[in-house]
């Protein structure tokens, strides 16, 4: 086994064996990955594969951190603007879709996706006219702030596996960090986390979506040379394009439909996917050789 394999082998073990473990003890306790307590005791394990990355190029490969898209690179800056406004094209794109396909009206007063989400017996208090106005400029508010949580997974998933996995064809590297990207969701899935009510959908259509964002957000960490673009997308995509889709939606049409990484959000997402590949945006990254054999 050469370096470069033992170095993906032990990556995947570490990546997968801390999220694995750290997300299996509160579900066997019963708590709801839905759960702001899950969230919160959960947490540690969505930096399992930065943790994963670390050991591995400083202890197992020996690398170091050359390749690893530490610096921020502002001068780049049109990409970072692209990776922080993403998700609310795509958003209209998808209620655009919704309608017309007759999959389901969004309610812009949000006042559906409150009744929805709020606990059962709860009363919801009238919400300012204007409300949908101030959402969007929130989350996007929120993805500045959890860039550094998202970086935990984008460190090890963007910083380090899609640069090494068949890192000469970038597009096959994409697609193969994308599903084993999906698979490691799966405890989450398996618990309709990303499709509640269809856990078993989500085992499926999850790892498309995360196909789609790994073409997207190495093409971000490539024009940037920096994974920060990436872990800002990332979390663009969390906060903005799934908050918004579900208040949008919640308690109207299923959410497998018409969710950010729903079937109709394939549509913007695979389309912008063709551009960068068929416009030969996305290259192989020069990566540092890994010592020994």
């Amino acid at each position: 086994m050469n370096s470069k394999t033992r170095g993906i082998t032990v990556y995947l073990l570490i990546a997968f064996g801390i999220a694995w473990i750290l997300w299996e003890i509160p579900l066997q306790l019963g708590i709801s990955p839905r759960d702001l307590l899950f969230q919160l005791v959960a947490l540690p394990g969505a930096f399992a594969p930065a943790a994963a990355a670390i050991i591995v190029r400083k202890w197992v490969t020996r690398e170091g951190f050359a390749d690893a898209g530490l610096r921020l690179n502002l001068r780049r800056w049109p990409y970072y603007l692209v990776a922080w406004l993403l998700p609310l094209p795509v958003t209209a794109i998808i209620v655009a879709l919704a309608v017309v396909l007759g999959v389901g009206r969004p309610d812009f007063s949000l006042m559906r996706a409150l009744r929805a989400l709020a606990p059962e017996g709860a009363s919801v208090p009238a919400v300012p006219s204007n409300l949908l106005l101030v959402v969007p400029v929130q989350l996007l508010v929120t993805s500045l702030l959890a860039t550094p949580i998202l970086w935990g997974e984008e460190f090890g998933w963007r910083g380090y596996l899609q640069i090494r996995l068949l890192h000469k064809r970038p597009l096959l590297a994409a697609v193969a960090t994308g599903l084993i990207w999906g698979v490691w969701h799966y405890p989450l899935n398996l618990r309709g986390y990303n499709f509640p009510g269809h856990p078993l959908l989500g085992l499926v259509a999850f790892p498309v979506s995360t196909v789609l964002l790994s073409i997207i957000f190495g093409w971000l960490r490539l024009k940037t040379a920096s994974v920060w673009a990436a872990s800002l997308a990332h979390a663009a995509t969390n906060a903005v394009g799934g908050s918004l889709t579900t208040l949008l939606f919640a308690g109207g049409p299923d959410l497998a439909f018409v969710g950010y990484l729903g079937l109709l959000g394939w549509v913007p997402l695979g389309a912008l996917c063709a551009w960068i590949v068929l416009g030969g945006h996305l290259q192989p990254e020069a990566v540092t050789p890994c010592s020994g054999t």
